[in-house]
């Protein structure tokens, strides 16, 4: 049976994407980056539930499902707001904005997809976070977060649920990245 590995996602705006990156470039230059993996900026997303590999079958009813989801959301103002991090293996800009609608349509996409058969993980309190780099090993990356802290970009209005398929990397392939594109989406509140 044919699968996808997908995951739903807000996704932010070009403009929104080239403020952060103008705040990204500079953390590049600090001690230890060339040993983080940084996401490329097709890869900038806030991840609302990750589904893992779905089988074909579920896909119609998952479908349904998220558009129902995305319906009953009304859209939402965020900005991409200051850093954090994931133990000392994961950097990430945070966002400020309407974070409750961003939790409950986070709550309402894991639930489709529940619902539509999908295996999900038990689902935990929502973090919205936009994965800039990744270590292998644990990384002290209190100096990312701290150039990162006064971060505030633009506001913006997120108005659709995107179903993104993650297309993992070749192995052995130096510097590749995942590959991600937008299967589906819906618009907020309509």
């Amino acid at each position: 049976m044919s699968s996808q590995r997908l995951f739903a996602a807000v996704l932010p705006p070009g403009p929104a994407g080239d403020e952060l990156a103008g705040a990204v470039a500079p953390l590049h230059g600090l001690p230890g980056a060339v040993n983080l993996r940084w996401t490329a900026r097709a890869g900038w997303h806030y991840t609302l539930a990750f589904l893992g590999n779905v089988d074909e079958e579920l896909l119609p009813d998952l479908y349904t499902r998220l558009e129902r989801a995305a319906h009953r959301t009304h859209p939402l103002r965020l900005r991409i707001h200051g850093g954090g991090r994931f133990d000392g293996r994961a950097l990430w800009a945070g966002a400020a904005g309407d974070l409750d609608t961003l939790r409950l349509l986070a709550e309402r996409t894991h639930a489709a997809a529940r619902r539509a058969g999908v295996a999900m993980e038990e689902h935990r309190r929502y973090t919205p976070h936009l994965t800039l780099a990744r270590s292998r090993v644990p990384a002290d990356l209190t100096p990312y977060t701290a150039a990162l802290e006064g971060f505030e970009g633009m506001h913006w209005e997120a108005g659709e649920l995107s179903l993104v398929r993650s297309n993992l990397p070749v192995d052995g392939v130096p510097g590749e990245q995942p590959r991600y594109e937008v299967v589906r989406a819906w618009p907020l509140g309509r």
